[in-house]
Order: structure tokens, then C-alpha cells, then sequence
């Protein structure tokens, strides 16, 4: 775990039933901050958290270019742990708007 956000997005994930398979999955052009199982689809859950809404709140940092180094990253997972790339998979967000005394968490299931 890198980042505090990380750490409760987890945690979070993991009460409402997830199954933790990576944490800060990296390869060249990509990182996936959690890859879980839900049932049984792989979720590869991006976490944002914003400290202020002076730029905007978490889910607006999720750019068109971020999901594309998602998927890339998601790609070469799923080849490495399964050998295949034709699993059920769906990509979520996990939002943290706030400081860590004072944040609120949003869940959000494929967004993309």
C-alpha cells in the first residue's frame, strides 16, 4: 500500500465481500491499484482521493487516458494469472473526497 486511500478502499472493498488477489499491480504504461474477485468476475479497482475540491472532486481525475492504462495494465494481468484474456472482468472506482479525518467514500462499479 502506497497511499492511505488505498488502504480504506481496500479494507472497504473487502467488507462488502471482495477477495484480495494484487495490490499495486505495475507494468510498463500501467498500474492497477487492487485487482479483486467479485464471484465470479476479476475487479481491477482504480482508487482517487482529492483532499480539497479546489481541482475538482476524485471521480473527475479518472481521464480518458487513465482508463486506457488500466485496461493495458488489466490486459497483462489477466494473461500472467490466468492465461487467457477472456474472464469476466469490470473496472470500478473508489473515491475518497476529503482529508483522512473527514472523507467520504463513493463506490462506483464499471466505469469503463
Amino acid at each position: 500500500m502506497r497511499h492511505w486511500s488505498e488502504e480504506i478502499a481496500r479494507d472497504y472493498l473487502l467488507a462488502q465481500g471482495f477477495e484480495l488477489l494484487a495490490e499495486n499491480y505495475a507494468v510498463r504504461g500501467g498500474e492497477i491499484d487492487l485487482v479483486l474477485k467479485d464471484g465470479a468476475v476479476t475487479v481491477f479497482a482504480e482508487v482517487r482521493q482529492r483532499g480539497s475540491s479546489r481541482y475538482g472532486d476524485a471521480a473527475a481525475s479518472i481521464s480518458p487516458a487513465k482508463l486506457a492504462r488500466l485496461r493495458r495494465a488489466a490486459l497483462h494481468y489477466l494473461v500472467k494469472a490466468y492465461g487467457r484474456d477472456d474472464v469476466p472482468v469490470r473496472f470500478d472506482a473508489v473515491l475518497l473526497d476529503g482529508p483522512r479525518q473527514n472523507y467520504r467514500l463513493q463506490h462506483l462499479r464499471n466505469i469503463g
